[in-house]
């Protein structure tokens, strides 16, 4: 393995535990496994002699740079790694041409591993352009940010794009206790409670590499490595104090309960404190925000219409930057609900609705609402006698919508609050219309 910025210091260094137990195989890679089942790109780049282009993209510690070095590791590739955070053109040109040399004198390919690539400006990734496009490299970029804004299109159409996923806490779990038992990592030197395990997977927040880091600076407090690692042991190397929360337990019921009632009750500090305890207990982002798209609708609604769209904005930015800088797209989320005035109703009338299609109040569909396009149904009378709404003032025409059983059913009743109270007014004058009241 080559790196370009490797020095004569840094090779007598010992290696950090993340590096020690760095995977060897694609079967020894844990978590990615719809990137490494028989017949993905990777296990056909593995298995084939041919030069491929892949952009890696993925949240920190899923094994993006694991799976390169796999990957020239399995195949006997050479492997030069590059970080975009200090390399410049020079450098992608001066590695381009060592891999052409090599390709011509012995026919060994070279893995050309470029980390950060979305750092790159626009020239440095033209540079890499006609090493993949001739295929002198097995290109690999790494990215954590969406490669559609931060790759140029010509690169990007050049190679496979695969996604990884943060780690499950079953994965870290494993990665742990690998770690702690084979004599690349801890050598079995070291034991670890069962609750600082737990405590461990929860700071890792779905990062192998996170996790590792945090083990072996608990190792170093123990007995030259070779004592216990407690949770005591963990919050003093981690200076983060061990959250009591079970994910499958009475306190995560218990405090999503009190996180979603201090929203209802306007209490955006009590909020902001439940928010704060499951994500540093090691709550799923896109479980918390799946909870606070349901509350704008549920305990919002129409008194405040921008609320959701905050809420799913924030939804989105979780998925696409995950922690921790997502926990200020949440936080966003959760004071902007909390503040804002509350409605039931869109959650009422959704729900009577549905009682009374459950209890068999549907009725005919309207002739003249029925579809008219298909042949045939001219004859059978559908569409007959509809009124089309725009072409009258206001966009408003007085005909049935509703069928007969439903007709005097008020599902949708706004309450006066915030944005729903002049809704509630227009929605009045229209219901009286429509009904000829």
């Amino acid at each position: 393995m080559e790196s370009l910025f490797d020095s004569a210091a840094e090779e007598a260094t010992p290696q950090p535990l993340a590096v020690r137990m760095r995977p060897r195989t694609l079967d020894e890679v844990i978590g990615q496994r719809h990137l490494l089942g028989p017949g993905t790109p990777l296990r056909r780049l593995v298995e084939s002699e041919a030069p491929m282009s892949l952009f890696l993209w993925g949240p920190p510690g899923t094994g993006k740079t694991t799976l390169a070095y796999v990957v020239s590791n399995v195949t006997k590739r050479r492997f030069v790694e590059i970080s975009a955070v200090s390399a410049g053109v020079k450098d992608v040109r001066a590695a381009i041409d060592t891999a052409r040399r090599e390709l011509g004198m012995t026919g060994r390919q070279t893995v050309l591993f470029v980390d950060e690539v979305h750092r790159f400006n626009k020239a440095q990734q033209d540079a890499l352009l006609p090493a993949v496009e001739n295929r002198w490299v097995t290109f690999i970029g790494a990215t954590t940010e969406n490669p559609f804004f931060s790759v140029i299109s010509p690169l990007l159409s050049r190679s496979l794009l695969l996604t990884l996923e943060s780690l499950s806490d079953d994965d870290v779990r494993v990665v742990l206790e690998r770690a702690v038992s084979d004599e690349r990592g801890l050598g079995g030197r070291a034991t670890i409670a069962p609750q600082a395990l737990d405590h461990l997977v929860r700071l890792a927040g779905g990062d192998a590499r996170r996790s590792l880091t945090y083990l072996e600076a608990a190792a170093l407090l123990t007995d030259s490595g070779e004592g216990a690692i407690t949770v005591e042991v963990v919050e003093k190397a981690v200076d983060k104090a061990a959250v009591r929360y079970d994910r499958q337990g009475d306190q995560h019921y218990d405090v999503i309960s009190a996180f979603i009632k201090s929203m209802r009750g306007s209490d955006a500090d009590a909020a902001l404190h439940y928010l704060a305890r499951m994500i540093e207990a090691g709550e799923d982002p896109r479980f918390l925000a799946r909870r606070i798209v349901i509350f704008a609708s549920e305990d919002v609604g129409m008194a405040d219409p921008t609320c959701l769209q905050t809420a799913v904005a924030a939804a989105q930015a979780v998925q696409l930057i995950g922690l921790p800088e997502g926990q200020i797209n949440l936080a966003h989320a959760v004071i902007h609900c909390a503040l804002a005035p509350k409605s039931n109703a869109v959650v009422k009338a959704i729900g009577e609705a549905i009682g009374d299609v459950r209890r068999g109040l549907i009725g005919q569909v309207p002739g003249h609402l029925r579809d008219g396009h298909y042949p045939g149904a001219a004859k059978l009378g559908h569409g007959e006698g509809y009124q089309y709404p725009h072409d009258f003032d206001h966009g408003l025409v007085r005909q049935d919508y509703a069928p007969e059983q439903i007709r005097d059913r008020r599902y949708y009743q706004p309450t006066k609050h915030g944005a729903e109270a002049p809704v509630a007014d227009r929605w009045a004058r229209i219901r009286d219309f429509l009904r000829g009241s």
